[in-house]
């Protein structure tokens, strides 16, 4: 079916890199030495013509013995699971891991309880293997809530958790019981806002009618992909709990057919953890229900997202019910594709100017997610225009991908007014600016300002924008953040923007 068709990549292309902070970013996993170790892992090895090790990932025993030996060896993690069950691979699922220590330790939004000094998350559906806690808690100290249905999985979960016990303290698993689950537009009509009202009005929830439609059916014609389950986070989540996030590994599948199409591994893997009717399309949307309900209760949502083509469907979700941001990235799975998804309820930060605001001289930032048909050299021109509708003087150069800007006193004043407004704007942008700045900048005594920006190409897909000030005093490096973050806020505008049309 050409909806199923993978996109190739250009010959050229380089795929994402596993996450830095990852174990195994410089050091994959040393087949031979882990065979020399531990006995039980030495049968499941063999050598390819060229010898060099391997394992056989059609056998569920190898891919099963080698994560057992991964988080004994490198994590200090007892661990089993029993047969058929899912096997998480542990690179894969530390990157995870590692983004959304990312995201809290970025300044986007601020700490739901500043008191509180242990980060707390939730991992829905946290399955036998229980992987996501019991890395997170091994890793970085953070404690969980894991969710499962199933008595298997609730009972192994408990095993590994037990059979570790430096960490045990750190993760409870909760039991989710599985009946009739309560549609959002039901709460809605009730009134249990659960800490806001969502943009949506209880009548986009009604049928011509007049009887209330399953609310992740909500501008989307194929009912088929209205979740029908277990409780997610609503009617699992305590009254009065607070989370730093939440994370799901969602069943990304509609039968257990589709889930076996790829001959090239077998990771195991039951009905309750791989299919569910709709698909991940289904029990993301759900997520994302629950989510504008629950609203601050936790300063992030995240989820793995299976299929790229369902990125576009989701994000539209998160604009409906008003989420203050949407972050996106690519997983490193081997052979697998896989994408995060990260939104909040929480205000952006608003940065105040005072005399102390941070100085960089040479500040830059990422821009992340651009489609192919746009190049640096977009960006480029975008960047000139920015500063040209201040009255700034530009030289574009295209053969070094740079633009050179002298702005007076006023221009810098034009810029960060312009950008205050754009903000107000742009407050329903799905990809909402990560900061604000109050009016009181307009104030900041500002030199002429001479400065370069230049655009650097990154991975397919990413850009480096980096600002480089020529003989600037230390209160103009001040005013020159500013003035960089207002062209970011515009850069993400801009492209986030256009992107959803496409």
């Amino acid at each position: 079916m050409a909806g199923n068709k993978k996109r190739k990549r250009a010959k050229n292309e380089e795929r994402p890199t596993i996450h830095p902070r990852n174990k195994y970013s410089q050091n994959p996993p040393d087949f031979v030495f882990l065979a020399s170790l531990y006995p039980s892992f030495h049968s499941f090895v063999s050598y390819s013509r060229d010898g060099r090790p391997r394992i056989d990932w059609t056998d569920f025993n190898a891919t099963r013995e080698l994560t057992r030996v991964l988080l004994l060896h490198d994590i200090g993690l007892n661990w089993w699971i029993p047969d058929g069950q899912l096997c998480p691979t542990v690179p894969n699922r530390s990157n995870y891991i590692h983004w959304i220590e990312d995201l809290l330790l970025s300044d986007i939004i601020p700490k739901i309880d500043t008191n509180a000094d242990n980060v707390r998350g939730f991992d829905i559906g946290t399955g036998a293997n229980c992987i996501y806690p019991l890395l997170g808690a091994a890793l970085m100290g953070w404690s969980f809530v894991g969710s499962d249905v199933t008595d298997v999985a609730l009972e192994w979960a408990e095993r590994n958790i037990k059979d570790n016990p430096h960490i045990s303290q750190l993760i409870e698993i909760r039991k989710v019981e599985s009946g009739d689950n309560t549609l959002l537009v039901e709460h809605r009509q009730n009134g249990q806002s659960g800490g806001g009202e969502s943009n949506l009005d209880v009548t986009d929830c009604m049928s011509s009618e007049g009887k209330p439609l399953p609310s992740s059916s909500l501008n989307d014609a194929d009912t088929n992909k209205t979740y029908y389950g277990p409780p997610i986070l609503l009617g699992v989540v305590r009254d009065g709990e607070k989370f730093d996030f939440c994370m799901c590994n969602p069943p990304f599948f509609e039968t257990m057919e589709e889930a076996g199409l790829n001959p090239k591994t077998s990771c195991g893997g039951t009905p309750e953890e791989m299919v569910c009717p709709g698909g991940e399309k289904a029990f993301i949307s759900r997520i994302i229900e629950d989510s504008s309900i629950l609203k601050q209760t936790f300063r992030w949502y995240t989820t793995m997202v299976g299929r790229k083509s369902n990125l576009k469907f989701l994000i539209s979700k998160l604009r409906e019910v008003g989420v203050s941001i949407v972050k996106t990235t690519e997983f490193v799975q081997g052979q697998t594709c896989r994408w995060g998804l990260a939104w909040s309820f929480v205000p952006s930060v608003r940065k105040m100017i005072s005399a102390n605001v941070v100085k960089n001289s040479n500040p830059s930032f990422m821009l992340e997610g651009l489609q192919r048909q746009y190049s640096a050299i977009d960006v480029l021109q975008s960047v000139e225009s920015f500063f040209c509708r201040s009255g700034a003087s530009c030289n574009l150069n295209a053969s070094s991908f740079t633009v050179d800007i002298t702005a007076s006193h006023d221009h810098c004043n034009a810029i960060l007014k312009n950008g205050e407004q754009h903000c107000d704007r742009a407050a329903g942008c799905e990809y909402v600016q990560d900061s604000y700045i109050s009016s009181s900048c307009l104030s900041l005594p500002i030199n002429n300002l001479c400065f370069r920006i230049s655009v650097f190409q990154q991975i397919p897909g990413t850009l480096l924008v980096k600002g480089s000030q020529k003989h600037g005093n230390s209160q103009d490096s001040g005013a020159f953040s500013l003035i960089l973050q207002r062209l970011e806020e515009d850069l993400k505008h801009r492209f986030c923007r256009e992107n959803r049309k496409v």
